[in-house]
């Protein structure tokens, strides 16, 4: 009988691995030649579903395009509001404006059917839940 080592976050490490790989693949665009910013993101295994939260403060959701095509969830959209301040002849803009991108690669486990998204106090929560199929689950052993 072969060991195979338990690695939960396996699937989590092989989407970070396609996210870095996204640009390189043809006929994606690369998202530095599309975008003046990209917002950080973190993305988390649960359970059930994949959550990803996206940090995009002072932008409108209305101003947020969510897409998912072939595997791929495609966040986009545009700050237009920008933070300037004159003084002494000088000015200072410190917040990133215009438009940003940013692609995810999903893994076979995702529902991609059943996305949901939601923003918060500048916090975009996508819900990417796992296909029933693929859920853990515990046998019972019998004595």
């Amino acid at each position: 009988m072969t060991m195979t080592r338990y690695e939960p976050f396996s699937l989590l490490g092989q989407l970070s691995r396609e996210l870095g790989r996204m640009p390189d693949m043809p006929g994606a665009e690369d998202s530095s030649a599309t975008s003046d910013w990209a917002p950080a993101v973190d993305i988390r295994e649960e359970t059930d579903a994949y959550v990803l939260h996206a940090d995009i403060p002072g932008v409108d959701p209305k101003d947020i395009e969510l897409n998912m095509e072939n595997g791929v969830l495609t966040l986009r959209g545009e700050r237009k509001h920008e933070s300037e301040e004159e003084k002494d002849g000088y000015k200072r803009i410190e917040r990133v404006r215009g438009t940003f991108f940013r692609r995810f690669s999903l893994p076979d486990t995702a529902d991609a059917e059943n996305i949901s998204a939601r923003s918060e106090n500048g916090v975009l929560e996508v819900r990417i839940p796992k296909q029933a199929r693929v859920q853990p689950r515990r046998i019972q052993i019998e004595n």
